[in-house]
C-alpha cells in the first residue's frame, strides 16, 4: 500500500476513533442511587447527554430437581456505577453503549433523527429506533445454575421510542417498559427505564440539556396534581361571585320603598 494512502487513512480515521472514545460516566454526580449519567463529547463539546435509571429482567432456564424438566427463572439487574461507556455522535445517527462485568453485559441505545413531510411543512424529530442487550449466562452472579449457558443478544423490533422534536431533550420521570426478543429461544427480555432525560442531537450548550419535551404520562400526572388546585380556585370564584350577587341584591332590596300591607293605611298616604 502506498505510504501516502496509509497516512491519509491514519489522519482521517484517528480523529473519529478519538471522538468516539471521548465519553464520560458521571453517574457519581447523580443524586439518585439508581440513576446513571453519561456524556459523549466530540471536539471538546457535548454532543450526547443521557440520564436514566434502568432495570433489566432476563428469563433463563435451569434444570429441575428431577434432572429432566427445565424451569424458567428470572435474573434482575441494573446498571452498576462503574460501567464502561462508549458513544458515537452524528448528524442523523448516534449510539450509547454501556458494558460491565468484563463485558458479560452490554446495554446499547441507538438514536436516529429523521424528517416527516406534513401539509404544514417538514417535521423533524429524533427517537430511539433500536435497543440491544447482550448477556452471558455463564456469568454466575445473575445466572446461577443456568442450563446450557452461553452468550445471547436481545433486540427490539421496529422500535420508535422517546419520539421528540429536533433541538429538544426528552424527559420522562414515569417508568416506561420496552420488550426485547432474545436469541435464547425467543425469550422476552424486559427493559424498564425511568427518571429519563436524553438528548442525542443538537445540544447548544456544553453539559446542558435543551428545553425538555415531556412524555404524555408526565404531562397527565402534572395535570392530575394541578387539578385539585384548579378546582379549588374555581370553587372560590363561585363563592365570591355568589356572595357578591347576594350583597348587591340585599342592597337593592333595602333601597326600595316598602308598601304597607294593611289597606287601611292607604288613607293616610
Amino acid at each position: 500500500m502506498d505510504s501516502t494512502l496509509v497516512l491519509f487513512c491514519f489522519f482521517n480515521i484517528l480523529p473519529r476513533i478519538l471522538a468516539e472514545q471521548e465519553v464520560e460516566n458521571l453517574s457519581g454526580l447523580s443524586t439518585s442511587p439508581d440513576k446513571d449519567i453519561f456524556v459523549v463529547r466530540e471536539n471538546g463539546t457535548t454532543c450526547l447527554m443521557a440520564e436514566f435509571a434502568v432495570r433489566i429482567v432476563v428469563p433463563f432456564d435451569v434444570l429441575a430437581m428431577n434432572g429432566i424438566d427445565l424451569i424458567t427463572e428470572q435474573a434482575l439487574m441494573t446498571l452498576p456505577r462503574g460501567a464502561e461507556v462508549q458513544g458515537k455522535c452524528g448528524s442523523t445517527e448516534a449510539e450509547l453503549q454501556m458494558s460491565w462485568n468484563k463485558d458479560a453485559y452490554t446495554f446499547s441505545l441507538f438514536f436516529i433523527k429523521e424528517a416527516h413531510n406534513l401539509s404544514k411543512g417538514q417535521d423533524v424529530v429524533w427517537k430511539i429506533n433500536k435497543i440491544q442487550f447482550a448477556y452471558d449466562t455463564n456469568e454466575p452472579s445473575h445466572f446461577g445454575n443456568a442450563f446450557n449457558p452461553e452468550k445471547h443478544t436481545a433486540s427490539s423490533h421496529h422500535l420508535s421510542a422517546f419520539v421528540t422534536p429536533a433541538g429538544r431533550s426528552y424527559e420522562c420521570q414515569a417508568q416506561q417498559t420496552i420488550s426485547l426478543i432474545s436469541s435464547d429461544h425467543q425469550k422476552g427480555v424486559t427493559i424498564s427505564m425511568s427518571e429519563v432525560r436524553i438528548q442525542p442531537f443538537d445540544i447548544k450548550n456544553d453539559f446542558m440539556f435543551s428545553e425538555a419535551y415531556k412524555c404524555i404520562t408526565d404531562q397527565r400526572e402534572q395535570l392530575e396534581e394541578m387539578l385539585p388546585l384548579i378546582l379549588g380556585i374555581i370553587l372560590a370564584l363561585i363563592i365570591v361571585i355568589t356572595l357578591g350577587v347576594y350583597h348587591i341584591h340585599q342592597k337593592m332590596t333595602a333601597n326600595q320603598v316598602q308598601l304597607p300591607t294593611d289597606r287601611s293605611q292607604y288613607k293616610n298616604m
